[in-house]
């Protein structure tokens, strides 16, 4: 196994009618040149967790932070006006969190960031990731 430190959070920037997943990413991805799809994990508007790469491989999903580290890709992050908002499901927040307790739990104590943290010239996923996990968020669950 690879050595893994960070947990990177991002979002497809969709918008929220768009019900998206590891397939759409891939082809997006490939598109672009790249080995399929960048994400170890992508979650759908429903809650779905779905793998794209395996975590054994480097992503393709935080330029300079891949090498030590996993992304998960939630769908959505695009108003319908096409700005960045957070408009994240009940289901998404739930299977984020259990799948960062999940990999922390499998992997050690992992850092985790938003994609905006890691590049200053992205929003994703549109709020504090930090903050949201340890309960300190008072918007959405």
């Amino acid at each position: 196994m690879r050595d893994i430190n960070k947990l990177i959070i991002h979002c497809s920037y969709t918008k929220p009618g768009m019900d998206i997943g590891v397939e759409e990413i891939d082809a997006w991805h490939r598109k672009k040149g790249w080995n399929g799809c960048g994400y170890h994990y992508v979650i759908r508007r429903d809650g779905t967790v779905e793998t794209g790469r395996s975590t054994r491989l480097v992503g393709a999903h935080c330029l300079g932070h891949n090498e030590g580290s996993v992304g998960i890709c939630l769908a959505g992050g695009m108003s319908d006006d096409e700005k960045p908002e957070r408009n994240f499901t009940e289901e998404q927040y739930k299977s984020l969190r259990h799948a960062i307790g999940a990999l922390r739990n499998g992997l050690g104590d992992l850092d985790l960031f938003g994609h905006y943290e890691l590049d200053s010239n992205k929003e994703c996923p549109c709020f504090d990731v930090n903050e949201w996990y340890e309960g300190e968020d008072d918007g959405v669950f």
